[in-house]
């Protein structure tokens, strides 16, 4: 992975009305920490960095250019706002060429299982070891053809060279299991529903059932209901 280069500022001033004022202006606050030092303060280009963490996904890697030096950092923790998405605050850890970091990746499926299979991903993430500056963007599981029974442990993972895993290699990654009928799915909506408290109404067709049996004639030629 490639570090993502932007231009800092250093940030002096603080507080809610400061962070308003960084965000109408398309800036983003952030923090850096790490290697001992005290927190560094800086704001960063809000359009620059939105591209930068789209491009290196949960782990980008910056090169911040700030006071005449640069500092690589792995982005830690981004804030979003819900509503228009835009960044509200990052936090960063400063980081070194060759310095080896734990961080987490995503677990991304490739293909197609076999047919009347139902793929359960019993773990997106992997905790991994790897170089600042060689950190995978994911690791990748072929299920192409994959039968009913297939289970993809962390053992089985194929990571790069220099990328140690950390999470338990026993950790069940992937289930290949049998696709469900229609009439399990019905059977377990009904339970789930029936433990909400959840009851249902008459269909039309059980509706009209329920009025085509209502008023029939009797042998002499009476209602039932009369």
């Amino acid at each position: 992975m490639s570090a993502e280069k932007i231009t800092a500022e250093s940030r002096t001033e603080f507080g809610k009305g400061a962070a308003r004022r960084i965000r109408r202006a398309d800036k983003v606050p952030a923090v850096i920490y790490g290697h001992g030092n005290d927190p560094i303060h800086v704001t960063l280009p809000g359009h620059d960095t939105w591209l930068a963490l789209k491009h290196g996904g949960a782990n980008a890697l910056l090169e911040l250019s700030f006071e005449g030096k640069t500092q690589l950092a792995l982005t830690k923790q981004v804030q979003v706002d819900p509503i228009r998405r835009t960044l509200e605050h990052i936090d960063l850890v400063a980081v070194r060429k060759g310095e080896k970091v734990t961080v987490d990746i995503p677990v991304h499926l490739n293909g197609e299982a076999a047919p009347e299979t139902l793929v359960v991903t019993e773990n997106s993430v992997v905790s991994v070891e790897a170089e600042a500056t060689h950190i995978p963007e994911w690791v990748e599981i072929s299920i192409e053809g994959a039968e009913v029974g297939t289970m993809v442990l962390a053992s089985d993972l194929v990571l790069p060279e220099g990328t140690s895993l950390l999470t338990d290699p026993e950790t069940l990654i992937v289930n290949i299991t049998n696709a469900p009928t229609a009439e399990e799915v019905e059977a377990e909506l009904e339970e789930a529903e029936a433990e909400a408290g959840i009851e249902r109404e008459d269909s039309d067709e059980d509706a009209e059932s329920g009025e085509s049996g209502e008023g029939e004639s009797t042998e002499d030629g009476e209602s039932a209901g009369e």
